[in-house]
C-alpha cells in the first residue's frame, strides 16, 4: 500500500467513509457485501476514479468490516459520553476507518497522519465541531492502544 500518493490515499479514505456510511445507514454492515460496486457512487463516477483509489478504499472498507466488532468496542471505550450507536453516522465511520488504519496499517501510515486525515475528513464531510470530538477520541486511542 506504500505506492499510493497522498491525494489518492485521501480520496480513498473519503470513498471508504462514503461507502461505510451508506452501508451503515442501510443497516448492511453485518451482511456480506460485494465491494466491486460501492454504494453511493454511480458506475460513471467509479470509472473516473483511479485503480489506486478504489483498491485502497476497498482495502479500508473490507478491513474495517472484518474488525467491526472490535473497532466498535474500542470506540465505545473511548467515547465515554456517546455510545457508538448515538454517534453521527459520518463521524462513526470516520472513526472506524481511522481506528482500523491505526491498529492494522501503522506500518504503512503513521497514526498521527491517520488522525490528521480523520480531522480533514470530518471538516469536509461532517458538522463544524465534529472534528474536535474525532480528534479527541482518536488521540486517546493512539496514546492508550497504539503508542503503549
Amino acid at each position: 500500500m506504500k505506492d499510493f500518493n497522498k491525494v489518492e490515499r485521501h480520496e480513498a479514505r473519503e470513498l471508504a467513509v462514503e461507502t461505510l456510511y451508506a452501508m451503515d445507514f442501510n443497516n448492511q454492515l453485518k451482511e456480506s457485501f460485494d465491494l466491486s460496486v460501492l454504494p453511493g457512487k454511480s458506475e460513471e463516477e467509479m470509472k473516473e476514479l483511479s485503480d489506486n483509489i478504489t483498491v485502497y478504499a476497498r482495502y479500508l472498507i473490507s478491513g474495517t468490516l472484518e474488525h467491526l466488532d472490535e473497532i466498535d468496542e474500542i470506540i465505545g471505550r473511548y467515547s465515554i459520553n456517546r455510545p457508538v450507536e448515538k454517534i453521527n453516522c459520518v463521524d462513526r465511520n470516520i472513526l472506524r476507518i481511522s481506528i482500523f488504519s491505526m491498529l492494522y496499517c501503522s506500518q504503512d501510515v503513521h497514526p498521527t497522519i491517520v488522525i490528521d486525515e480523520a480531522v480533514k475528513l470530518s471538516q469536509s464531510l461532517s458538522t463544524d465541531v465534529a472534528y474536535k470530538f474525532i480528534n479527541g477520541v482518536l488521540d486517546n486511542i493512539f496514546k492508550k492502544e497504539v503508542h503503549k
